[in-house]
């Protein structure tokens, strides 16, 4: 540093009235190294790198003073100001260090387990500075408060800001402008608090209902499951306050995801719940509408509350042992919630989301859910994350085993998110650090986090023993004497309480537990929400098949036809799609009929029409994996990467609806989450997730597990999401085969989801109207096709759309004569024409041995798997009369695919004497063959096996399936 900082000194250029030339070369430096020449690039850029990055964001301002007051003369006169100058910077390198690293030696730990590490940087002599030099006064830089300050107050000032109760990390956020709000808010109050006598009496109110809760279901209910917070009672002071805050900024609605730990106490004494209701929960009250329920620790809660800026609705989000998967729904969630209300900036509607620190560190989908946050289609104004560091996951408390990085909360770095490390036995610390992180989410729109360092004091549940694996750990933690008895202490040695008042407190929370009510949560119980959603028409117990008009006129279809085809003037497609783009204009003449992609925005143009929004997402999904679907059309003569493009389905009607595509991230957990929780709280909108292949959504299965298909049994929670998964046999391998059908069908029961194959664009027109116009909220899973996307076999005349509806089954399609026919085919999907193929080729030629002939099979196509359309196709069984064989046909290994639930249902139409067969795979450990040849052998042989008649015969007496 030395032998550099006289170079520079030793160059006239430096001194005196060159001072403002150099200040403004390095100001355009820092705007853009590009903008000075390479000289002085060079220059600063040894500046910037000495000796580590914490001189990165070295203000330069003190040092360009420092030289313009250097004398013009007289060698050791400036030999003299060399050295000032070099303890100068050394000052600005100082304040810098304890922004970057003051966090690892700060008072974090309400254990205390361990000594503080060894920090240089953080030490005067690090940077030659002796202790006479404590009392010379320097140049403070962009440190908040007096411009020049003895070096001893500049010390004390960035220890207290940066090494006391909090600890922060914010200085690798590349925007200037936040990361000198945040300096600004910590320094100018030096990390300090400053509550009124009425505010710590409040804290300490909050602090003894979390605790006093806690101990009372302890003693009440012994040996039940509840997840104390205890250990981390800070927490439920900490969101009043932040609640409160968020209120008075004009935050009208607070969508809450955590995880089981501390959940009942949030429930209680932040939401409002009343203890009456609580304790009968725990003594086996439960409602009698769900088929199944959950644990408390797992139920969501919704109430509102009063805020000096008005009412507030609070809405905690059900959630299972999955811990972190919530976050995505609560985003999803709050995403929705702010589409209904215009609220495009996040300003109304807030997202909050509780962790535990070794789930934040240790599940993916924190960094998927982090991923989204600034993406246009899943931004949400900012989330609040608060982690509740019990310093221990299960029972491993040892880092080298919890994680590889210094803190739980590394991975937001990814997204420059602000973290505020707080130690939970400091309340107003925690509280001046919770209106720090809501103020920032309201200003900068983006997510920042408040890691709550605390303890757990009882084990992993309330039937755990902590000792057998942590016994250090918990010695200590069994000499604390807790969160609320050290803050009463403080509070009575600053005379802010009298003696006594702290177990008044106590007993008066006692008392209303004993009483069941909530005494002090100011809790609105007629508040009448604007903007609620009203569920009850989707609660009315309509049966799933109910009757309605899904067909559109067909001159209606014309003029959605002429919006979907119109482009603007002087735009220019690519080739390809301009073919595509021409076809559907006589696709919506009736000149051609339509193919997939054209019938599914038919039906999106048709529902906006109406007045119903879209919203449709996946990993390519506004041109369409297959080339198939081109919701989005791009200019080729564009210049800007952002600009030219075009969109039909925005411009189909003046007063429409919205239409929103998006091409996701490469993720399905968080993206299909999001999507769900936007669908649990958006009923009136069509929610698509489209996975770039069905097999895809693997990595979301505990999506689809946990929420989506048990979500209504579970806790009541209603949901139309739908699911477009690709399925279809093509000799694509084992990866891009199989939407893996008997997972889904294996989750069906109680009507809880529906799962379809529509096998013409007709079908999925009418399918994903009727999932709108119908007074039912069902998840929808529809295995679309692939190669089937643009086959002439596959197509639908203009007219199909304008009459009919969905047809759970399709009948024979083929002048046969039911008398002759002795067998009937059932099958799904894409295998329908290959065995209409088949049929009509031996119809030809003949050549077959042990074949029956064409006239002796039907040929079934049953769209809807669940629920079964029982009615429907006994009457297809009924009209062959003659019959005696009943196949089922399928692509899938027999381990797979519909089979081994479909048999149930095919079992209880067979008639007396009626047999039942299949056709289909070997069972397989793989989804499908990785040889083209060896697909091509085995789906012949499926095909044959259709026909064949010496199969071998399964058969049984009529069963009955619900």
């Amino acid at each position: 540093m030395t032998s550099v900082m006289q170079t520079m000194l030793g160059n006239s250029m430096l001194f005196g009235a060159n001072a403002p030339y150099i200040e403004g070369l390095y100001e355009a430096y820092l705007t853009d190294p590009a903008l000075v020449s390479d000289g002085w690039r060079a220059y600063f850029d040894v500046l910037q790198k000495m000796p580590s990055a914490v001189l990165q964001d070295l203000a330069h301002s003190p040092v360009v003073r420092a030289f313009a007051a250097l004398p013009l003369t007289g060698a050791q006169g400036a030999t003299q100001d060399a050295e000032m100058a070099r303890k100068q910077v050394a000052v600005l390198r100082l304040i810098n260090a304890h922004r970057f690293l003051g966090v690892y030696c700060a008072s974090l730990d309400p254990l205390n387990r361990h000594l503080k590490p060894e920090v240089p940087e953080l030490d005067p002599a690090f940077y030659g500075l002796t202790e006479a030099d404590r009392d010379i006064t320097f140049e403070t830089g962009s440190l908040v408060g007096s411009p020049r300050m003895m070096l001893r107050e500049i010390l004390q000032l960035v220890r207290q800001t940066y090494c006391g109760s909090i600890g922060s990390e914010y200085m690798y956020i590349n925007d200037v402008v936040q990361k000198r709000w945040i300096q600004n808010r910590l320094e100018s109050v030096r990390g300090q608090s400053h509550y009124s006598a009425d505010m710590q009496h409040r804290i300490l109110e909050r602090l003894t209902a979390a605790e006093t809760l806690e101990r009372y279901l302890h003693t009440k209910y012994v040996g039940q499951k509840r997840f104390s917070l205890e250990g981390g009672e800070s927490l439920i002071p900490m969101l009043e306050h932040l609640l409160q805050r968020a209120g008075t900024q004009g935050v009208r609605e607070t969508v809450i995801g955590m995880a089981h730990r501390g959940r009942l106490n949030v429930v209680v004494n932040t939401l409002g719940k009343l203890p009456r209701d609580l304790f009968a929960e725990f003594e086996g009250k439960h409602s009698e509408q769900l088929t199944s329920g959950d644990v408390k620790y797992h139920q969501g809660f919704s109430s509102d509350i009063s805020t000096p800026g008005g009412a507030m609705h609070l809405a905690l989000a059900f959630n299972p042992s999955h811990l972190e998967i919530v976050n995505p729904v609560v985003e999803g969630s709050v995403r929705a919630r702010q589409h209904r209300r215009g609220d495009k900036e996040g300003r109304e509607v807030m997202p909050v989301l509780l962790h535990g620190d070794a789930a934040f560190a240790g599940q993916g989908v924190i960094m998927e859910t982090f991923s989204l946050s600034q993406t246009r289609g899943y931004h949400t104004g900012g989330t609040v994350h608060i982690i509740i560091n019990n310093q221990i996951g299960f029972t491993t408390s040892d880092k080298r085993d919890a994680r590889s990085s210094a803190h739980c909360t590394d991975v937001a770095k990814m997204i420059e998110a602000p973290i505020f490390h707080v130690n939970g036995d400091d309340p107003e610390a925690v509280l001046l650090i919770a209106e720090i992180a809501l103020d920032y989410r309201m200003t900068f729109k983006r997510d920042v986090v408040i890691d709550m360092v605390c303890f757990r004091k009882l084990g992993h549940n309330e039937q755990d023993e902590p000792m057998v694996t942590q016994p250090f750990m918990y010695r200590y933690i069994n000499q604390h004497p807790g969160t609320r008895a050290l803050y009463a202490k403080r509070l009575l040695e600053q005379n802010v309480m009298a003696e006594g008042e702290p177990e008044a407190m106590i007993a008066a929370y006692r008392r209303a537990m004993d009483e069941g009510i909530n005494p002090i949560q100011p809790v609105l119980n007629d508040f009448n929400k604007e903007h609620a959603v009203n569920w009850s028409k989707f609660r009315s117990g309509v049966p799933w098949n109910v009757a309605v008009t899904t067909a559109v006129p067909r001159e209606q279809l014309q003029k959605l036809a002429e919006r979907l085809t119109d482009v603007p003037t002087d735009f220019k497609l690519q080739s390809r799609v301009e073919k595509i783009i021409a076809d559907r204009r006589a696709m919506g003449n009736g000149e051609l009929a339509l193919d997939w992609g054209m019938a599914e925005n038919m039906a999106y143009a048709s529902l906006v029409a109406e007045g119903i929004p879209v919203r449709l997402s996946g990993e390519d999904s506004a041109r369409g994996t297959f080339f198939h679907r081109h919701a989005v059309l791009h200019d080729q003569n564009r210049v800007q990467w952002d600009k030219g493009y075009h969109i039909p389905l925005q411009n189909i009607a003046p007063d429409q609806a919205d239409f929103i595509v998006i091409d996701s991230i490469l993720s399905e957990e968080a993206v299909l989450a999001f999507e769900y929780g936007y669908a649990s709280a958006e009923p009136n909108s069509l929610v698509i997730w489209e996975g770039q292949f069905g097999d895809f959504a693997n990595g979301a299965q505990v999506v689809i597990d946990q929420f989506i298909s048990s979500g209504e049994a579970k806790w009541g929670r209603m949901c139309g999401l739908v699911m477009f998964l690709p399925h279809g046999y093509e000799g694509q391998g084992p990866e891009h085969s199989s939407g893996r059908i008997e997972r889904y069908l294996q989750l069906c029961a109680d009507y809880n989801i529906q799962v379809c194959i529509p096998s013409t664009p007709a079908q999925l027109f009418h399918l994903l109207r009727r999932q709108m116009l119908r007074p039912i909220r069902k998840p929808l899973i529809v295995f679309t096709p692939k190669s089937m996307l643009r086959s002439k076999d596959a197509s639908s005349p203009l007219n199909e759309l304008a009459q009919g509806s969905f047809q759970p089954v399709i009948g024979e399609v083929d002048a046969l004569e039911a008398a002759k026919v002795r067998r009937i085919i059932v099958c799904s999907g894409k295998i329908y024409y290959e065995l209409k193929a088949a049929r009509h080729e031996r119809g030809i030629q003949n050549t077959l041995l042990k074949s029956l002939s064409p006239e002796e099979v039907a040929i079934i196509r049953l769209e809807q798997l669940y629920p079964f359309p029982h009615s429907a196709f006994e009457a297809q069984i009924a009209s062959y009369p003659n019959a005696t064989e009943l196949l089922w046909c399928q692509e899938e290994p027999g381990n797979q695919g519909a089979w081994h639930r479909i048999q149930h249902y095919l079992l209880r139409h067979l008639r007396d004497g009626m047999r039942l067969a299949y056709a289909l795979r070997s069972s397989s450990a793989s989804p499908a063959a990785g040889y083209l040849a060896v697909h091509n052998e085995q789906q012949k042989a499926v095909i044959d096996a259709a026909f064949r008649c010496d199969l071998d015969i399964k058969s049984g007496a009529r069963q009955h399936a619900n």
